[in-house]
């Protein structure tokens, strides 16, 4: 059977005339076949992620990297590379996360216990907190020190381009991604927020919706866009809440719904049976 290696190609960096034609020419010139292409240019920044593939007898790795290496360089752009095999069914994860333990472990028990087509190669955080439960499932611990975001950006995209990780999950991560960074990552980020998108985005969900005196509450698992809370929705799922329930009763309800949703859409992702067009996930 003949199967197709795929390359996933994003670049960033000041816009200039013939950044598309420079990548897109060599591509043709090395055999690629190109897939997807998305490109944004706001405020002087040209962001781009494109998909090529080729039958993987031809593929050559470190050539084709020293090739889109030289022409990044010669746009002054930051290049990152992503290289998977069509035919391999396990894909490789790493796990971002800060101070709460459910949706990690709940993750990890899961791929234990045989229950994911994936493996986690990297748990990343931004508190050491966790570097424990890590270790327990025998996984590597990086810790990131986010007091200077590009820095702390730029040494997450070193451990992940060295995990050969191919999906993000944010395990409650709670720093914000920056905008050059998602596009790196384009609908290769995925989130867990605790309220049903677009109501209450941003920080403190929980709180807004105790607050607003809302009945029902809920969770989203969605894509990661340079717009807060506002990436491309995976599955949602909802709880109703009792009378004068206390908001840390809702919290520790919520937790639970958090875990098994970002589970479901993650295990959608990792099933390729979806599609993404104009903002909305399509079963296909």
């Amino acid at each position: 059977m003949n199967t197709r290696s795929y390359l996933t190609i994003g670049l960033v960096g000041p816009d200039r005339t013939g950044a598309i034609a420079a990548v897109t020419q060599h591509l043709f010139r090395i055999g690629a076949n190109i897939e997807s292409l998305e490109e944004q240019v706001a405020r002087g920044k040209f962001r781009m992620t494109l998909l090529a593939s080729w039958p993987s007898q031809n593929l050559h790795e470190p050539a084709i990297r020293r090739g889109l290496e030289q022409v990044a360089r010669n746009l002054r752009m930051r290049l990152t590379l992503r290289i998977a095999e069509g035919g391999r069914a396990r894909r490789k994860l790493a796990l971002l996360v800060s101070r709460e333990t459910h949706v990690l472990d709940a993750i990890l028990r899961e791929w234990k216990r045989g229950g994911l087509r994936a493996d986690p190669v990297l748990v990343a955080g931004n508190h050491p907190q966790l570097g424990g439960i890590a270790r327990r499932y025998g996984l590597p611990f990086r810790a990131i020190n986010y007091r200077d975001r590009v820095r702390a950006e730029s040494a997450l995209q070193e451990h992940l381009e060295k995990s050969g990780a191919e999906l993000i999950v944010l395990a409650r991560f709670m720093k914000i991604l920056s905008p050059d960074f998602v596009w790196h990552w384009k609908n290769r980020i995925l989130n867990i927020h605790p309220s049903l998108l677009p109501a209450f985005p941003g920080a403190s969900a929980y709180r807004q919706a105790y607050d607003k005196g809302v009945k029902i509450v809920g969770v989203t698992a969605h894509f990661v866009t340079p717009d807060l809370d506002q990436g491309p929705i995976l599955c949602q799922d909802a709880l109703r809440l009792r009378a004068d329930e206390p908001l840390d009763s809702i919290i520790a309800r919520g937790q639970k719904l958090e875990s098994a949703c970002l589970l479901r859409a993650l295990k959608l992702c990792l099933s390729r049976q979806l599609d993404i067009h104009w903002g909305r996930v399509h079963g296909v």
